[in-house]
């Protein structure tokens, strides 16, 4: 059955930059007629994938397709964060051993990119700080004294800050306390992302301007139909198939009404004046995630632009338009400035939406969803390190190559619950949505 793609239609900034500045990194020279691997999606989890792929099949030749230039998708519109704890909904059902298995394959990822980033010199404002997980008042304080109880069940070194503390490095009194950990590490995205596939295998052939139109099930694999952005069609056939598009899974026919595909939004500043950051009573390359979930993201970057990262949205379309950007400034601004009220007159350089894959009921999935066809998805907004080692391990799956993070994966891993389908799922949702903003007001 020929099935229909959407591609990511967003045109808003992207990282630190804007999407329309981007070009594709690689070739639009149409690919062989048969191949023995695809990957589609050339986010962090499809650049992993591709990478370990082509490490254990030195021989044989990869494919990498996206729709978009690399860094067009979420992979280049997140505020990152690469997070080694357990996170949010993780934090639901905190078991030990559980926990243990998430934080070894987060800290797996973490050394991967950074020897990445080391060996090939990837120029990404890559930071090993740690990070904040902050709470404004009585709600906030309650989850981070949950985060506290799930550190000290599995050893995590942490350390709590009061107010004054949190002062010293955010430079505002809005928080009255937070909880930092130093495993974390902070990165321009975009960078990364553009950084890791100029420097994939040689043997991976980098298609990010080819869209996949069809994939059918035919004797030796799958059947892809591929469309190239100067609208040139043809197919390939595929031997095994890793999907790394995360949201978009149903669109090839597998998990569909199990993933919810949902906008997230940020701003950023322009840089502090020399003058602004003298008078910025906190210091620069910190990042603080908000106890709550609905709360507020924040990070003040190393060349010292401040980002805001609340409000969400269904995304049944996977785009945000105009007016709703304009809306999702406004909000942010009014954030911005209860944090910061002597930077009031800073403006954000832009704002921007990404979509990201969550399940109904927290879990991330991972597996084989079709005879040849590998997948990874439902980050539940923890894309960097988690799709960086999904994709690393799909690949190893895909070659039968055993090891115990696969295992691990496996474990931590589940089937996501059904949602309903559009028109009810976009009314609950919303509704939802509304009211966990209701209840995180305070935190945002």
């Amino acid at each position: 059955m020929k099935k229909t793609i959407i591609t990511p239609p967003l045109d808003t900034p992207s990282g630190w930059t804007s999407v329309s500045k981007i070009t594709p990194m690689g070739t639009s020279e149409p690919l062989e007629k048969s191949l023995p691997w695809v990957v589609i999606g050339a986010g962090f989890t499809g650049l992993a994938a591709a990478r370990r792929l082509a490490e254990l099949n030195p021989d044989q030749p990869v494919a990498l397709l996206d729709a978009r230039p690399v860094g067009w998708g979420a992979s280049g519109r997140n505020s990152g964060f690469v997070i080694d704890l357990p996170h949010k909904f993780d934090l639901d059902t905190p078991e030990p051993d559980r926990l243990r298995k998430i934080i070894h394959l987060n800290h797996t990822a973490i050394h991967d990119l950074e020897s990445l980033i080391t060996d090939h010199k990837i120029d990404c404002e890559w930071s090993r700080v740690g990070k904040l997980q902050g709470a404004v008042k009585e709600r906030g304080t309650g989850l981070m004294r949950k985060f506290a109880h799930a550190l000290e069940l599995v050893d995590e070194p942490h350390q709590m800050l009061d107010q004054q503390g949190c002062l010293d490095i955010t430079g505002t009194n809005y928080y009255s306390g937070a909880i930092f950990t130093p495993g974390s590490a902070l990165v321009n995205p975009l960078s990364l992302a553009r950084g890791l596939a100029a420097n994939l295998p040689a043997n991976v052939l980098l298609r990010d301007d080819t869209a996949v139109l069809g994939m059918t099930s035919v004797d030796k694999g799958y059947e892809l139909t591929l469309e190239t952005t100067d609208k040139q069609t043809y197919s390939t056939t595929a031997s095994k198939v890793i999907l790394a598009v995360d949201p978009f899974t149903p669109e090839f026919g597998y998990l569909k009404n199990r993933i919810l595909p949902l906008l997230t939004f940020a701003s950023i500043t322009r840089p502090l004046t020399n003058s602004e950051k003298a008078r910025f009573k906190g210091t620069l390359d910190w990042g603080l995630t908000p106890a709550d979930a609905g709360g507020t993201t924040l990070r003040m970057t190393q060349d010292g632009r401040i980002l805001l990262r609340n409000q969400y949205a269904n995304a049944p379309k996977y785009r945000a338009d105009k007016h709703m950007l304009a809306d999702v400034e406004e909000k942010q601004r009014e954030g911005f400035e209860k944090r910061y009220p002597d930077l009031s007159h800073v403006p954000f350089e832009t704002t921007w939406g990404g979509v990201c894959g969550l399940s109904a009921n927290h879990v991330s999935h991972f597996g084989e969803v079709a005879k040849g066809v590998y997948s990874a998805s439902c980050y539940n907004g923890v894309g960097v390190a988690k799709g960086t080692i999904s994709g690393k391990l799909l690949a190893e799956m895909a070659c039968d190559h055993a090891t115990s993070e696969l295992e691990d994966i496996q474990t931590i891993s589940g089937l996501p619950s059904l949602i309903p389908p559009e028109p009810i799922r976009g009314i609950g949702v919303t509704t939802r949505l509304k009211f966990a903003e209701w209840q995180s007001k305070d935190e945002i």
